[in-house]
């Protein structure tokens, strides 16, 4: 498995691009941005974009969750009533539709303006076709009933996020400007300012600059405060999107094993075509030929002894060398030592293979299944081909260990560095290996070294 280490300085590129948009230097960026950017977090919440689209998805939810709210009460009180007929099965159906449609705006609202990446649900599979087939797919869809459970629960929330920030939104403004309108009052109020108190003797207004200045001071803290206050009232409003308009986690989870098993099978099917591939050009063609040269050497051993024992010769270092190339093949598959001794020896075996030296320690409480030594093995074997071949590396060091219910390893050299996973080479394939069996693979490969990669796997006794 060949993997270039020089793929990893476009990444590297890439993040330097991204530093300097960061720092306000991109077009359109402009200098007001530079500035927002170096301002404490504090003192920037109320004028980032985040905090207005956050108050932008509050306002919107209010209206939004009135109308689906009273629509899926009002649809699901008129099916349930009219189930003593017939007409209350497709009233239902189309109610539940009309939910999953709300549903979906409200993922296309969590994704523009609360930057929630939540995927679309499992869709519905009716098993034949018809209007009756679509109707109980319809009811029988967990996805369904649970937008309806969303937008029973995301009215009063809404309510009371909208109220919140409403109130904190206004009177935080209406304080911190507070010296700019307050003379509204003595002019068009016939008061000298805000009433702060007032019974049928005595009244107490803001009106001194002492008094202004503290009003615009306490409205300053609650504007920077209310940015916060509204982000923890949308964190709800992500979980509630992400737990009942997402796909299940049971799907997801389905999805995901039969993608995992898609990989094995291809992996499974590629390891055959390179067995054959290997066996076909290699042992078995010098066989072919030793038994090619064997009987020439029989039909010779009646008239030229001398020539008959030279063939048998060369033939018996044909052997030699097809044996070796079985055992090497062997080895790739599943080495014997793997099978007797583990991890320790075989690692420490295979390091021996490599081009340069490698410290090997294995640090085991007991031998995990078959199954994933035999992965681990692979892994590390590929790992150590690859130092051979492009690191340029003069040392390289090989770790494992057990961490709670994991199986840890890690392979590092002092190469050049530069490795990528995402740059489409042998990385990438072994990553797609150990996610098939519920495995990480996290690459630290900056260029100029060195390198750093740890693979994590299941622990399975």
């Amino acid at each position: 498995m060949a993997t270039d280490y020089g793929q990893g300085y476009g990444h590297v590129m890439e993040a330097d691009v991204e530093d300097h948009r960061g720092r306000g230097s991109h077009h359109g960026g402009g200098r007001g941005e530079g500035l927002l950017q170096r301002l404490p977090v504090g003192l920037r919440a109320p004028l980032e974009g985040r905090t207005w689209r956050e108050l932008l998805y509050v306002l919107l939810s209010f209206p939004i969750s009135i109308v689906s709210f009273v629509f899926a009460v009002t649809m699901l009180s008129v099916g349930v009533g009219l189930l003593v007929t017939f007409i209350g099965i497709p009233v239902l159906a189309l109610g539940l539709t009309a939910c999953r449609g709300f549903g979906a705006l409200e993922r296309i609202r969590a994704r523009t303006l609360l930057d929630v990446e939540v995927q679309n649900p499992h869709p519905l599979q009716p098993r034949d076709r018809g209007f009756m087939a679509w109707m109980g797919a319809v009811l029988k869809s967990g996805v369904s009933w649970r937008h309806v459970l969303y937008a029973v629960l995301h009215m009063p929330w809404a309510v009371f996020s909208f109220v919140v920030t409403a109130i904190f939104w206004t009177y935080g403004w209406a304080m911190l400007t507070y010296p700019l309108w307050f003379w509204l009052f003595p002019v068009y109020g016939g008061q000298d300012g805000i009433q702060l108190y007032g019974d049928d003797g005595h009244r107490i207004y803001l009106d001194n600059p002492f008094e202004i200045g503290l009003t615009a001071g306490t409205g300053l803290l609650v504007t920077l405060a209310t940015p916060w206050i509204v982000r923890a009232l949308t964190t709800v409003d992500r979980l509630l999107v992400i737990g009942l308009l997402g796909p299940s986690r049971l799907v997801s989870r389905v999805v995901e094993l039969e993608s995992d098993r898609g990989v094995v099978v291809d992996t499974a099917a590629a390891d055959l075509r390179r067995i054959e591939r290997d066996l076909h050009d290699g042992a078995q063609a010098r066989l072919v030929a030793l038994a090619m040269d064997l009987g020439l050497a029989k039909e010779k051993l009646a008239e030229d002894p001398e020539a008959a024992a030279r063939m048998v010769d060369e033939a018996h270092g044909e052997v030699k060398v097809a044996l070796q190339e079985l055992r090497d093949l062997a080895r790739g598959i599943h080495p014997a030592v793997l099978t007797d001794r583990g991890l320790d020896a075989a690692l420490s075996a295979l390091s021996a293979r490599c081009t340069v030296p490698v410290d090997v320690e294995v640090d085991l409480p007991a031998r995990p299944a078959a199954a994933i030594e035999g992965i681990a093995y692979f892994t590390v074997s590929e790992l150590l081909q690859n130092i051979s071949k492009h690191s340029g590396a003069g040392r390289a060091s090989v770790d494992v260990w057990k961490v709670e219910d994991r199986l840890m390893l890690q392979v590092s050299d002092d190469g050049r560095g530069g490795a990528d996973v995402s740059a489409g080479s042998g990385l990438a394939g072994l990553a797609e290996r150990l996610d098939a069996v519920d495995g990480i693979l996290v690459v630290e490969s900056p260029v100029g070294g060195p390198t750093l990669i740890t693979a994590e796997l299941p622990w399975r006794g």
